[in-house]
């Protein structure tokens, strides 16, 4: 019988606690959703995205590979202030992500694997009349399971 478990609710919990958390830890005021959030004020983060690589080895064993995308919000340009903001976050961040590799649950693993800028990102899913251009990080983690 295939062990079951949430593990993509675990995954999105797991990111929203990690940030929620180091923000905490090194008091920057960062709003932090689950999900798009309906309107942005820097700094935020959100989990913009949740996608999974499934690898079937016989009926009763598989491996799942969840990667979150968590979207972090610096402000409306990449000014001095918001860059050393993003380095020292993304630097502290991806160290509490690998002394907590257990986040999502006891028998997973998560971890920090990827990290990109968009300079020149627009939430979309906005009104065009609230849409604004915003310096952000995209940070992946990545979590692993054999169930």
């Amino acid at each position: 019988m295939v062990t079951r478990i949430a593990f993509q609710t675990a995954m999105r919990a797991a990111a929203v606690q990690l940030l929620t958390d180091y923000a905490a830890s090194v008091s920057l005021g960062l709003q932090v959703y689950r999900a798009r959030p309906a309107s942005i004020y820097p700094p935020s983060a959100f989990v913009e995205g949740l996608n999974e690589t499934l690898i079937d080895f016989t009926s009763s064993t598989r491996q799942r590979v969840p990667t979150v995308l968590a979207r972090i919000v610096w402000g409306d340009f990449d000014s001095g202030t918001a860059v050393d903001q993003r380095d020292a976050f993304v630097d502290g961040f991806l160290d509490w992500v690998q002394d907590r590799y257990h986040a999502a649950g006891a028998n997973t693993l998560i971890a920090g694997v990827r990290v990109s800028d968009d300079p020149t990102w627009v939430p979309d899913w906005m009104k065009p009349e609230n849409q604004r251009v915003y310096y952000s990080t995209l940070i992946a983690l990545e979590g692993f399971a054999t169930t």
